[in-house]
């Protein structure tokens, strides 16, 4: 795609405008390095896309592939050219908090994508004990309802099968509920008053969300209508 235009942001768009390239790098920068990582964090997105959207990123110096030690797949790692997005990626998303949240629908409430945000989101270090198993039951989906987020002080893993270990919480609420909570539209203390969502388990962990939870960066942002 050329603009053929000298100005720097017809050249910046070139590289990084066309469909599902900002989204790649976000997931690249966001620490996705694995082709099924980043195709978690962009479930709509075709393996054929996203290879081409790695090859054209790899072209220009955005990201460096290389084959892991011992293993038929390959990483993909942003270079400092890719890192130096992170600040325009913030600023784009701060400018969606503030004038495109009016656009959210219920296609976009997408419940893998809620998960692995949360499993970003999870501080293990707030957490008590050598491992946490929490449990989110969504009332509005029909297929794969059930999720676990596992988490050592090593790492933290989310599973939509039952990974049979013993549960200490158990979140009850629609997709849009968590989603309205975790971005900052939502006081969970609000949620718990008026039964919009359900928390049962340890109290350390149900009395404060966010106390072991990390917030959406964007959930302090207003809307443009408050500012």
């Amino acid at each position: 795609m050329e603009y053929g235009q000298f100005c720097p942001i017809a050249k910046a768009l070139e590289i990084i405008g066309e469909k599902w390239t900002v989204l790649v790098v976000r997931e690249l920068l966001m620490g996705g390095c694995r082709f099924n990582e980043l195709q978690r964090g962009l479930s709509l997105i075709s393996p054929t896309i996203l290879n081409k959207r790695l090859i054209s990123l790899a072209e220009y110096g955005l990201v460096v592939k290389k084959k892991l030690p011992g293993q038929d797949s390959y990483a993909y790692y942003p270079t400092e050219a890719c890192k130096q997005l992170l600040p325009i990626i913030k600023s784009l998303g701060d400018w969606g908090m503030r004038w495109a949240r009016d656009g959210l629908n219920e296609r976009d409430l997408d419940v893998g994508l809620l998960m692995l945000y949360l499993e970003r989101s999870v501080r293990p270090d707030k957490l008590i004990g050598g491992q946490t198993v929490i449990h989110f039951k969504f009332t509005d989906v029909a297929n794969v309802a059930d999720w676990w987020i596992v988490a050592t002080p090593e790492e933290v893993d989310v599973c939509c099968s039952n990974p049979g270990k013993d549960v200490d919480v158990y979140f009850t609420c629609t997709v849009r509920t968590l989603v309205d909570i975790w971005m900052g539209d939502l006081s969970y203390r609000k949620a718990l008053r008026e039964d919009q969502i359900k928390a049962v388990g340890n109290p350390l962990l149900t009395r404060d969300l966010f106390s072991w939870l990390q917030p959406s960066v964007f959930a302090d942002l207003p809307p443009a209508e408050d500012i």
